[in-house]
């Protein structure tokens, strides 16, 4: 394995960032924008992580993490065209797979003996904490603008729109001019 380069510090980034949304995207019960835009930063970077282990070999040779990084590409596709169908339960089955297949493979890169975690992990835990934090922040970042912000002019028509239904014959006024328009 080479020491750590571009290449490998954007994978393992990536991996951190598909692991953290995650959790997020199965346990959260609503089904909304917020999911659907944090979904698609997630099979974006799961197809990085993926795409990019192809050329992140040990001694020129691929591992059984190439073949689980293949066989990813195919089930995210999956619950991206699910999901696209409407198929729920197959978007849900192929989408928490796909992540487990990832918890699984993480495991291994950082339990695994001469891989290039446990080497930062044990020559400089703080630099790998402070990536890891980083990380976390961010997916946070991203969760709560997403949770408060909206399209542009969002907000400002909702509550002119509420003010206006609050107001004391704001339906029949709204009615009348239906009725003047139609």
């Amino acid at each position: 394995m080479e020491p750590w380069n571009v290449l490998l510090a954007s994978h393992v980034i990536a991996a951190l960032f598909v692991l953290a949304i995650g959790p997020v995207q199965i346990l959260r019960r609503r089904r909304d924008r917020i999911h659907r835009t944090m979904g698609h930063l997630w099979v974006a970077a799961m197809y990085y992580v993926c795409f990019s282990s192809f050329w992140i070999v040990s001694d020129g040779h691929f591992s059984w993490l190439h073949g689980l990084s293949a066989f990813t590409i195919v089930t995210v596709t999956l619950g991206l065209v699910s999901a696209v169908r409407r198929n729920i339960p197959a978007h849900r089955g192929n989408m928490i797979g796909s992540y487990i297949g990832i918890a699984v493979a993480f495991g291994f890169a950082v339990s695994a003996p001469g891989r290039a975690i446990p080497r930062l992990l044990a020559e400089d835990l703080p630099t790998a904490l402070f990536v890891t934090a980083l990380v976390a922040l961010s997916v946070a970042v991203v969760f709560i603008s997403l949770k408060r912000g909206g399209r542009p002019g969002d907000r400002i028509e909702s509550k002119g729109a509420a003010a206006a239904a609050a107001r004391p014959g704001a339906r029949r006024a709204a009615g009348a001019a239906a009725k003047v328009d139609g």
